[in-house]
């Protein structure tokens, strides 16, 4: 589709008008895909950003692929790249501000967890979106990248629990 609306190299700037719009788990997804055709493994995560809105972690899928010499998995985010809105994204740690273990990640009160959502969507914050979140991850560890708006499996019933009693840590 992109060479039906521009001919030019992938690398090459385009028009607004003559790009592919697409979501973060698009732009996740191909980069494992093209990462995979060079036999790199990769895979898509999926979990929150918390440096696109000050003070919130929204909903936000990357990509990680296997460094051989490294012999670790390193985090980039392909919609990002390029961009200085993340200094240095291969060094970030196992655990960085791309939250994605779920509940695990949050503190135990309601009122930290409120700040981790989908943005510009007022009723999609807080443990639901959390534990969603986490069954969407481990889909995406088995090389099943669910779309955001898909619900199967334990999916729904993770909407649906209550956020059970606050963490004593």
């Amino acid at each position: 589709m992109l060479a039906t609306l521009d001919p030019a190299p992938l690398d090459a700037p385009r028009k607004p008008e003559h790009r592919v719009v697409g979501t973060c788990r698009h732009f996740a997804v191909l980069a494992c895909a093209l990462l995979r055709f060079r036999d790199i493994p990769a895979r898509a995560r999926c979990g929150f950003a918390g440096y696109f809105v000050p003070g919130k972690h929204v909903d936000h899928w990357v990509t990680e692929y296997w460094d051989r010499k490294a012999g670790r998995w390193i985090r980039i985010d392909p919609e990002i790249l390029g961009s200085d809105l993340v200094p240095r994204p291969a060094t970030w740690p196992r655990v960085s501000s791309c939250r994605r273990r779920g509940v695990a990640a949050v503190p135990g009160r309601e009122g930290r967890r409120r700040e981790f959502g989908v943005d510009d969507v007022a009723d999609a914050w807080g443990a639901a979106e959390i534990r969603g979140n986490a069954v969407r991850d481990l889909a995406a560890l088995n090389k099943v990248e669910m779309l955001p708006w898909d619900e199967w499996g334990a999916l729904p019933s993770s909407y649906a629990a209550p956020p059970g009693p606050p963490s004593t840590s």
